[in-house]
């Protein structure tokens, strides 16, 4: 029989079910090249300068500041070039050539630009403006040996792998993709490209969600159940390796919802079971007996993809190191919403910046859970609280926005 504790579960609360033994998974190695996207299992500290000797900043001429006077003549002695330094120190009224992120000579203070310098055979004059600024990046500029670069559980972008390069890191740990299997549900599901029956729809909701899970870091694949039946949909699912089994549909308590009897041969055991969310009220979680997680998902595609908003993403960041909160952020409404009820209600929404700087969101109309359409122009999902009073145009709500292009 099941547990009352279990049913219309507040949506932190069955977040925190699900999360309750969620860890990181294994560290692996990876090369700089497959790293983008990873979540860094273990921190980067510099073990060197960056730079590692002054260096130019611009194109010209270094020299020694104090003989820089109007009229003076200086000796080209030399050149100074990236990854080929000037092996000699800079002497009064000497002159060494040099390119920009060169090593700057031992006693050289200022680097005049090309743009201030007349050359004259072996010899080169300045300007009477020249030597306003040093043109030197000092040593360590950038970073120091031992200072923390990247700290474990952030998630590895172009500009984090430079950083890393920099660091002279040519492979890093990184968090073990979650391994996520997706099963999609219901005699009234074809798959694009098939020739759909008069009774049929195209089937979306796995599509999106293997497409999340592999934006949030994880690896999906999309299995198939021979036939619409508790068999069949066991077997599909009892000897797929995963870290997280994601069904779709067959999630409420009609004669057709056969997703949880079927996984009861596989020994499912509840910690959810239903949710006091809007949309996706029938969303559950689940142990089998070998250890697997399961989260189901409704079959309506905006409800679906609004758990996973809730549910599946934090679950994936558990799992590769992260922080699963919900990155909130509040913003001001575009116009008024009624009063909620007594579920927590997500609603579809654009989100945008004003002329005067602030994010201001705006609800769609029609938030049908059925509708695919809505979902694909939404940028943002404003939450309204349990049973919270209407709120008036310019009211602060809280808003999760969606990642999009």
């Amino acid at each position: 029989m099941t547990q009352p504790a279990l049913k219309n579960l507040s949506v932190d609360d069955a977040r925190a079910r699900m999360l309750a033994d969620a860890r990181r998974l294994d560290v692996e190695t990876v090369t700089l090249e497959a790293a983008l996207g990873r979540v860094l299992a273990t921190a980067v500290a510099a073990t060197r300068d960056q730079p590692p000797f002054a260096a130019s900043a611009m194109d010209g001429w270094a020299i020694r500041r104090a003989d820089l006077t109007p009229g003076a003549a200086f000796r080209v002695a030399g050149e100074s070039a990236a990854g080929r330094a000037y092996a000699g120190a800079v002497g009064p009224g000497e002159a060494v050539r040099i390119f920009t992120g060169a090593p700057v000579p031992a006693g050289a203070d200022l680097v005049v630009i090309q743009e201030e310098a007349q050359r004259d055979g072996a010899g080169v004059r300045f300007t009477a403006e020249a030597g306003s600024g040093p043109n030197i990046r000092a040593a360590g500029g950038d970073f120091r040996t031992g200072d923390a670069l990247l700290a474990a559980g952030v998630r590895l972008d172009p500009w984090r792998l430079s950083l890393a390069a920099a660091a002279g890191r040519a492979t890093l740990e990184v968090a073990r993709r979650p391994r996520v299997a997706l099963l999609a549900t219901g005699d009234e599901l074809v798959q694009p490209g098939q020739a759909p029956a008069p009774d049929q729809i195209f089937e979306s909701g796995s599509i999106a969600l293997a497409a999340l899970v592999e934006t949030w870091g994880g690896s999906a694949v999309r299995l198939t159940a021979a036939a619409d039946n508790a068999e069949a949909i066991a077997a599909a699912v009892a000897g797929v390796e995963a870290d997280l089994i994601v069904t779709i549909g067959g999630a409420s308590v009609g004669d057709h919802d056969l997703v949880k009897p079927a996984l009861a041969r596989l020994g499912l055991s509840l910690r959810v079971e239903t949710i006091a969310v809007r949309p996706g009220k029938p969303t559950w979680f689940g142990d089998l007996a070998d250890g697997r997680r399961v989260l189901g998902l409704p079959g309506n595609p905006a409800s679906a993809l609004v758990c996973a908003e809730l549910f599946l993403r934090p679950l994936l960041a558990a799992l590769t190191g992260r922080d699963p909160a919900p990155p909130l952020i509040a913003a001001a409404l575009v116009a008024a919403l009624p009063a909620n009820g007594p579920r927590e209600h997500w609603l579809r929404a654009a989100l945008s910046i004003d002329p005067e700087g602030r994010a201001i969101v705006a609800a769609f109309p029609d938030q049908d859970s059925s509708l695919v359409g809505v979902f694909s122009r939404a940028d943002a999902l404003i939450r309204r609280p349990v049973n919270a009073a209407a709120a008036l145009a310019d009211d602060i709500v809280e808003v999760l926005p969606l990642a999009r292009g």
